[in-house]
């Protein structure tokens, strides 16, 4: 079974956050369990990199929008290294291959396009028309800092009203799956107020930093019409063996700010196109940092790098997979993140790996011998992972983690090795053994680390301890004092 999975791409004029960061570990879940399960995986994220805000934060710094492209783009696939992402695919909108096609699926949508005279606002800062009904008065004013433009201008329109009814069905039928219900239902309500044409180039002369229409020099693509392609153009749309087999997509990843764009504005295009819609849509929500929207004015941007840094790629994982709601917004703080790396990770997961193994070594010279195979029941955590909650997939794993340690309490195997029973030692210690590398299978999709650390510390039926700490910090003068939000 083939199984596609992707990451919206970020856009280039910021540097990578903490939502690129969790939306990236998201993905990764999916494509980590999908391979998990035997299915041909290819995972793809990458990069957006066209449009006004690039060209003019390039001229802003002296260099040209490709320059400013490529170091940007960069950055998000260093983050995506660090954070060990495990993308098949990394797409970026200015490779040649991707602008090729781009060119060859407006040719196959041109029975859905036509020309017409645009005025209304537009917003440079999410780089998109806004509609007079739904423009916010405050940035219609020219001395607002995030001012809309007013503009005139001849564009290309993409007849998306002719997809309201079967967008509608497809959602509501369940054959196009959005989770969670909530964002289900905010697409739904859209719908129900009915989907206009929407612009979808601009004019060379006001932007030339775009890919341009085909037929049409004085035009180049909108970027967010552009952008949406990439999930078809990195399988090689329309000849390519990788897009026959692969799409539709099973699971999109995005956040809830591009809701619109991802079950409105894609699916048109790909009912145009005559293709299938993706299975399901993953909307997961914002980060804030206690509890606060992260922005720079405010001064509480935390880098993922900087919590990286200090407590390693796992560690941060787990809090962004576990301790924010996969369902809704959530909350980052340092002390939070603390707690969590404390009591949850070192003191419930850590400590049950390094007592295990150091009553092994004590009392059986470090032979395991024959290790039962655990058999708690997995379903749950299946279910939750297909369903896109990963917090709730990690609490079902933190309760066997739990019961691990009540189990050694109850059991008190430095009591038994005081008997001289050394049979019934050898098997409640081996059962210990086996539910760890149980735990740490579980843990393979979320904590791939961790979970090759603990595997072989004991899964060779002979322990081979951990050199320090299964999670350790690392105190560099970077992050050794991280600033309190």
């Amino acid at each position: 079974m083939n199984y596609f999975v992707t990451t919206s791409i970020p856009y280039v004029n910021g540097e990578p956050h903490l939502g690129h960061a969790m939306e990236f570990t998201l993905a990764d879940v999916l494509a980590r369990q999908a391979r998990k399960e035997g299915k041909t995986t290819i995972f793809a994220t990458g990069t957006d990199e066209h449009g006004a805000k690039i060209a003019e934060k390039a001229e802003s710094l002296g260099i040209t929008s490709q320059e400013l492209a490529d170091q940007m783009s960069a950055r998000f696939r260093t983050l995506a290294q660090d954070l060990n992402i495990s993308n098949d695919r990394f797409i970026r909108t200015t490779d040649k291959p991707h602008e090729q096609r781009a060119q060859l699926i407006w040719k196959a949508l041109e029975h859905d396009i036509y020309k017409d005279s645009y005025t209304g606002w537009y917003d440079i800062v999410q780089e998109e028309f806004v509609p007079e009904a739904k423009a916010d008065p405050a940035r219609m004013q020219p001395d607002h800092p995030k001012a809309y433009r007013k503009i005139q201008e001849e564009n290309y329109f993409f007849r998306l009203s002719n997809y309201n009814a079967q967008i509608k069905e497809a959602i509501e039928s369940g054959s196009f799956k959005i989770l969670p219900e909530t964002r289900r239902n905010e697409i739904l309500s859209v719908l129900e107020e009915g989907l206009e044409d929407i612009s979808i180039s601009r004019p060379k002369e006001k932007l030339e930093w775009g890919i341009a229409v085909p037929g049409d020099s004085s035009q180049v693509m909108y970027v967010w019409f552009e952008a949406l392609m990439n999930y078809i153009t990195v399988l090689g749309y329309p000849e390519h063996d990788d897009f026959k087999q692969f799409w539709p997509a099973h699971t999109q990843v995005i956040g809830k700010d591009i809701i619109r764009f991802h079950a409105a504005i894609w699916p048109g295009m790909l009912m145009s196109l005559n293709l299938p819609l993706p299975k399901q849509l993953y909307v997961h929500g914002f980060i804030n940092i206690n509890g606060e929207k992260m922005s720079k004015s405010l001064g509480n941007v935390v880098s993922p790098h900087e919590i990286i840094g200090k407590y390693g790629v796992d560690a941060f994982r787990y809090y962004f997979l576990r301790h924010i709601p996969s369902y809704n917004d959530g909350d980052f703080s340092w002390d939070t993140f603390e707690a969590a790396y404390n009591n949850e990770l070192a003191n419930e997961l850590g400590n049950a790996v390094q007592r295990t193994a150091a009553m092994i070594m004590k009392y059986q010279n470090g032979i395991i011998g024959d290790i039962p195979v655990a058999s708690h029941d997995s379903e749950p955590i299946i279910k939750a992972i297909e369903e896109c909650r990963f917090d709730r997939a990690l609490d079902e794993i933190w309760d066997q983690v739990r019961g691990l340690n009540q189990y050694i309490d109850e059991t008190k195997p430095w009591a038994i090795a005081k008997t001289d029973d050394e049979d019934h030692l050898r098997e409640v210690l081996a059962y210990q053994a086996g539910c760890l590398i149980e735990i740490a299978d579980l843990l393979e999709p979320f904590l791939p680390e961790t979970s090759v650390k603990i595997k072989a510390v004991f899964e060779e039926g002979v322990v081979r301890p951990i050199q320090g700490t299964l999670f350790p910090k690392h105190e560099t003068p970077e992050t050794q004092e991280p600033q309190k939000a």
